[in-house]
């Protein structure tokens, strides 16, 4: 594409590397990136289930910050802001590229300070939202806005994503790129013999299986999908039900199972590395979320050929086609899911023509790893000879 005098250095910074959609698809940008082209750099917290694998990558210098963390703590947040700036001071850092929201914000005002000349930060959902209280959701919003001043692009998942923070206000239209999620579909092909899978994953060898993979936190509001349990179970009896994840909200699931006398029929499998294998298992995957970007969990499923029940949020429309490929509800609406999942309990063959089509929508070259890497190397390069020509 060009010639280069010497490697870019890249620097991301994502706040944890925690088993999660912006997580899963930044460290495969950073497996599939050209490494003679670029020198690559990733700082992030101390902890995180993805650790291990990004160690594996070759040619990454990863740095762990213990700084960084998500809650908000001013001592700990100027300490990390302080250590990512003398990061890129110190190792020559040409383009800084931010994921997350706290990351972005800290990441971004580090490189503003440190003087980095391309600042890039891909929002996986954007850190305001409908459900905050008005002062962290003004606080946020004004905090986006002042950052994508000095942002060179605003990377998004998502077209809803994209004009949310048009109509916000954050950052000018010329400043966005959309650049889909990337979904190996081969992974999620024919991950198992069903009867070997289920076994493993304690379920049953007869009677469907409802399942969905979250972070047991608000935004996913996972005890949305326990009271759906509970409704779906008075028309199917035999169901069950699994709950692949976990985070703060976890004893408040195990407690509302418990009330609701579903702890035979419910499985919580905490964080799983084998998600192909847990999807191979489902019959129909639920996504209960109260907001979102793009959620990866409903890719996946989609590429595992399950079909989705999912609530109306974020870029969902945009994968979803109501009636076609999924359902679509309104969030917290259980009696609308309930509707859609055992709908598709009860007919077999409108299982399989939604799945047949969701397979179909995510193995275009949209959301292929090809497209990802090839339309995150154009920015960079673009960026790179503006900044060059400056």
């Amino acid at each position: 594409m060009m010639g280069l005098e010497r490697k870019i250095n890249i620097l991301y910074v994502i706040t944890k590397l925690e088993l999660g959609g912006a997580q899963k698809q930044l460290l495969s940008l950073i497996r599939g990136l050209n490494k003679e082209k670029f020198s690559l750099h990733l700082v992030t917290g101390e902890h995180g289930l993805l650790v291990s694998e990004a160690e594996k990558i070759p040619d990454l210098r990863l740095t762990r910050c213990r700084f960084l963390d998500r809650s908000i703590r001013p001592i700990k947040d100027l300490r990390a802001f302080l250590f990512i700036y003398f990061f890129i001071k110190n190792n020559n850092i040409d383009i800084v590229h931010t994921h997350s929201s706290k990351a972005g914000i800290l990441g971004r005002w580090a490189a503003k300070a440190a003087g980095a000349k391309i600042i890039v930060h891909t929002v996986h959902g954007w850190s305001f939202h409908d459900y905050q209280h008005k002062i962290p959701h003004h606080l946020y919003l004004f905090l986006e806005r002042v950052c994508a001043v000095f942002t060179s692009k605003i990377v998004v998942v998502s077209q809803s994503d994209k004009n949310k923070g048009l109509r916000q206000g954050v950052g000018s239209r010329d400043k966005y790129e959309l650049v889909r999620y990337a979904v190996n579909t081969l992974e999620f092909r024919n991950s198992g013999v069903p009867s070997a899978v289920k076994e493993k994953l304690g379920l049953p060898g007869r009677g469907p299986i409802v399942g969905t993979v979250a972070c047991l936190k608000q935004q996913k509001a996972p005890q949305d999908f326990i009271k759906l349990a509970a409704a779906i179970k008075k028309e199917f009896p035999d169901t069950k039900f699994i709950l692949v994840g976990d985070g703060v909200l976890r004893k408040k699931v195990c407690s509302l199972i418990k009330k609701l006398k579903l702890e035979r029929e419910i499985i919580l499998t905490g964080w799983r590395n084998d998600i192909p294998l847990v999807l191979s298992s489902l019959d129909v995957f639920v996504l209960t979320s109260r907001w979102e970007g793009l959620p990866i969990a409903a890719l996946e499923a989609m590429a595992a050929e399950v079909p989705l029940v999912a609530t109306d949020t974020g870029g969902i429309r945009e994968i979803i086609t109501n009636g076609k490929t999924g359902y679509l509800v309104k969030a917290g609406d259980i009696q609308a899911m309930r509707k859609g999942v055992c709908e598709l309990l009860k007919n077999p063959g409108q299982r399989n023509e939604f799945a047949r089509l969701s397979r179909e929508t995510i193995g275009s070259e949209e959301f292929s790893l090809n497209n990802m890497l090839k339309a995150t190397e154009e920015i960079y390069f673009s960026l790179w000879r503006s900044g060059k020509n400056a």
